[in-house]
């Protein structure tokens, strides 16, 4: 294929799911189904903590933040794929299909800081907990989440800049719902050799660092559990991370497979990595609400609460 740069007007075309185009009327169902849910749980959420004023702590202005990370990861992917799946709008120009990587991805890291901020603030629970008011202030989870933010704009800003320097084949289909990384990479046909080295390292920085103080936190967190004598204490010191352990078991899962399977995944079925590629970006934000308005008793009385009065 001769290589052809691509203008203002040019346009990517997204398949959508290969091998299942028959059937994207009904995994629009799910697909949809989920995105609701989710917009649904994350809203409410959102709603309660910021009405309740004995909800304004670090626990549920994180909380608050993953939801809005949730919102924007499923918000960022889902409309288009419906558009895929209910009217076979599958163009988008470049500046678009950029755009759409750069949000994406951008969040994504977000969403991954958000997380390692709660596992700090786990630690910080349980370990030294006579301290936590001291140390976890509003302002400094505040301050936190804009660390978050710079680091994910530092790391992925240039990602859509190196790709505009490729030259692109004059066959521009993505077999895909969205414009994700590697897809796009893949439409070139000059030497990508750059954009896949920086994308795996943007992967083990943010993901991989992400995972390791993930880790360390809680590695110290179950050293202070298992030196617990009381055994109520001990139930309730481990009730207190359930929650973000199961967030972190979900997310990490389905974001780490899909990130290896894109580079090193050749024998896996096109559409099996695509659908699990959605629903890392479907689930977690549906099932993340329910977790800790399940597991976390005050948030938990508060919606019904909430819920009643409406």
């Amino acid at each position: 294929m001769a290589p052809l740069n691509l203008t203002p007007s040019s346009m990517f075309m997204l398949t959508g799911i290969p091998g299942l185009e028959a059937a994207h009327v009904w995994i629009s169902i799910p697909f949809s189904t989920f995105y609701i849910i989710g917009l649904l749980g994350n809203f409410m959420v959102m709603v309660v903590v910021g009405k309740e004023q004995t909800l304004h702590k670090p626990m549920y202005i994180l909380l608050c933040m993953l939801a809005v990370t949730d919102i924007g990861t499923s918000t960022s992917i889902v409309p288009k794929a419906l558009c895929i799946f209910w009217f076979n709008l599958k163009g988008i120009t470049e500046s678009g299909c950029l755009t759409q990587m750069f949000f994406l991805h951008l969040v994504s890291a977000m969403h991954s800081a958000v997380l390692v901020t709660m596992a700090f603030d786990r630690y910080v629970a349980i370990c030294n907990p006579l301290r936590y008011a001291t140390i976890l202030t509003n302002t400094r989870i505040a301050k936190l989440g804009l660390v978050g933010l710079i680091r994910a704009v530092l790391f992925i800003l240039p990602l859509p800049f190196l790709l505009r320097r490729l030259p692109f084949c004059a066959n521009r289909i993505i077999p895909h719902t969205y414009c994700d990384h590697m897809a796009v990479v893949k439409m070139s046909c000059g030497d990508t050799t750059v954009n896949r080295t920086y994308g795996l390292v943007v992967a083990f920085v943010v993901v991989g660092l992400d995972l390791m103080l993930v880790a360390l936190s809680y590695g110290l967190i179950i050293r202070a559990v298992l030196r617990i004598s009381s055994k109520k204490d001990y139930q309730k010191a481990l009730n207190t991370c359930t929650a973000h352990i199961c967030v972190m078991l979900i997310s990490c899962t389905l974001s780490l497979f899909s990130i290896l399977t894109h580079r090193f995944g050749q024998g896996i079925a096109p559409h099996v990595h695509i659908i699990l590629a959605n629903l890392y970006f479907l689930i977690p934000p549906m099932l993340n609400p329910v977790i800790y308005g399940v597991k976390t008793k005050e948030l938990r009385d508060k919606v019904g609460k909430y819920t009643r009065r409406r």
